[in-house]
C-alpha cells in the first residue's frame, strides 16, 4: 500500500479515492466494518494518507469484496464498545472509541487550569494518568487542541446545565448511556433525592470506579452503575436496579450518536421515549454528517488527529440518517437545538479559527416529553 501526503490523495488518474466513511455507504456497510475488514486483511485500501487515513477506490473495493468466498465476518458480540455502536474491538481506555472518552477528559483537565474556567472536572486529569503509560495525553498542545478544549468545555458547560435545570423542575432520575469517564455524579451539586445511573460496559465502569475511588471521591448524589451494552437489553437491567419509567427522568446522550448505526441510533431514541414519562427531558450532543465528513478530510483534523493519535475517519458512523430533531418530534417531544458556536458566543468563548470550524459541526439538543 502506497502512503501519499493528504493533500495530494483524491485522483489517480480518472480513478476518485473516498475515505472510509464514503466507501462504507457505497457498498452498503458501516465504516468501523469496512475498517476491520481492511484490518484483517479481508480487503485492502488504495492507499493512506501520512496522517494514518484510508483512501477507497469504490469501484475496486466492489470488486475486492465480490471476490470473497465467504461472507467477511461481522462484528462479533464481544466487539462492540459502549453505545451499541459497531466500533472494532473492546473497550480499551487508550484505543478505539475508549481512546476518544481519554481524550475529552484530557480536554477537561486543561480546561479546569483556567481560571474562567466553564466547567471543572477535577477528576479528569485522573483518568489520563491512570491511562498513562501507555497514553500521555497531558502532553498534548496547539492551536486544534486548543479548539477542541474550548469546544468540550462549552458542550460540556451547556449539558451540566441543561440537566441541574432539569433536577430543580423536580426530576430526581438523571440516566447517562454511554456514560464513559463522565464524572457528572461526583462533581455536580446535586439536589437531595437525586439519583445519577450511569449505563456502561462493565470494562469502562471497573476503570472508573477505580480511579475515582483511589482519589477518594464520593459522589453527590445517589450514584448506580449499571453495567450493561447499549445493544443488549439496558432497559431491563436499568429496571432491576430501582429506576422507574412512570416518573420522569433527564437523560443525557453526550458524545455517543457520532458511533451509532442509524438502525442503533433509532433504536435507542425509541426505547428512551418507552421509558420517559411525561415531563421526562432528554439533552443530546448531535453531529451534522454532512459537515462531519467534510471535516474529517481537513487540515484540522489531521491536526486533531496528530495531538490525540485518534482517528475519527475510522470510528465515526457518517451514513445518513433522519435528525434527532425530527425523530423525537415523531416520538412526541418538542425540541430546541443550537449550535456549539452560538452557545459559545453566549458564555464569552465565541469560537474563532479553528474552533469555529469544529463548533459548526455540533449542536445541543434540549427536548422535553409533554
Amino acid at each position: 500500500m502506497r502512503t501519499w501526503d493528504s493533500e495530494q490523495v483524491g485522483m489517480e488518474g480518472d480513478r476518485q479515492l473516498v475515505g472510509t466513511g464514503k466507501a462504507a455507504a457505497a457498498v452498503g456497510v458501516n465504516p468501523a466494518t469496512l475498517w476491520r475488514w481492511e484490518r484483517d486483511g479481508h480487503v485492502a485500501a488504495e492507499t493512506r494518507t501520512v496522517g494514518g487515513q484510508l483512501r477507497w477506490n469504490i469501484d475496486d473495493l466492489r470488486r475486492q469484496i465480490e471476490a470473497i468466498t465467504d461472507t467477511p465476518p461481522t462484528t462479533g458480540p464481544n466487539d462492540v464498545p459502549a453505545g451499541g455502536s459497531e466500533v472494532v474491538g473492546g473497550w480499551d481506555v487508550t484505543h478505539g472509541v475508549g481512546l476518544t472518552a481519554l481524550i475529552v477528559a484530557a480536554a477537561r483537565a486543561e480546561e479546569a487550569k483556567r481560571p474562567d474556567a466553564l466547567a471543572v472536572d477535577r477528576f479528569a486529569a485522573g483518568f489520563v494518568q491512570a491511562a498513562e503509560p501507555a497514553m500521555a495525553l497531558a502532553a498534548v498542545d496547539g492551536p486544534v487542541w486548543s479548539a477542541f478544549v474550548g469546544m468540550m468545555a462549552v458542550r460540556t458547560r451547556a449539558l451540566d446545565t441543561l440537566i441541574l435545570d432539569a433536577t430543580t423542575a423536580g426530576i430526581d432520575q438523571i440516566v447517562v448511556p454511554a456514560a464513559g469517564l463522565d464524572a457528572r455524579a461526583y462533581r455536580l451539586p446535586w439536589p437531595s433525592g437525586v439519583t445519577v445511573y450511569e449505563i456502561d460496559q462493565p470494562g469502562v465502569l471497573a476503570f472508573k470506579q477505580r480511579v475515582l475511588s483511589d482519589s477518594g471521591a464520593v459522589p453527590h448524589s445517589r450514584y448506580q452503575p449499571v453495567a450493561c451494552d447499549l445493544r443488549h437489553d439496558w432497559p431491563s437491567a436499568l429496571h432491576t436496579v430501582g429506576f422507574t419509567s412512570t416518573a420522569p427522568t433527564a437523560w443525557l446522550v453526550e458524545g455517543l450518536l457520532p458511533y451509532l448505526s442509524p438502525e442503533v441510533e433509532a433504536d435507542l431514541f425509541a426505547r428512551i421515549t418507552e421509558l420517559s414519562a411525561p415531563g421526562s427531558r432528554i439533552g443530546i450532543e448531535t453531529l451534522d454528517l454532512v459537515a462531519a465528513d467534510e471535516w474529517m478530510h481537513t487540515t484540522a483534523a489531521r491536526g486533531f488527529e496528530a495531538a490525540t493519535g485518534c482517528v475519527l475517519a475510522e470510528i465515526w458512523d457518517t451514513r445518513r440518517r433522519a435528525a434527532a430533531t425530527d425523530v423525537l418530534r415523531e416520538h412526541g417531544w418538542q425540541t430546541r437545538s443550537r449550535e456549539l458556536g452560538e452557545l459559545g458566543a453566549e458564555l464569552g468563548r465565541a469560537p474563532t479559527g479553528p474552533a469555529a470550524d469544529m463548533a459548526r459541526l455540533a449542536a445541543i439538543v434540549d427536548a422535553q416529553r409533554s
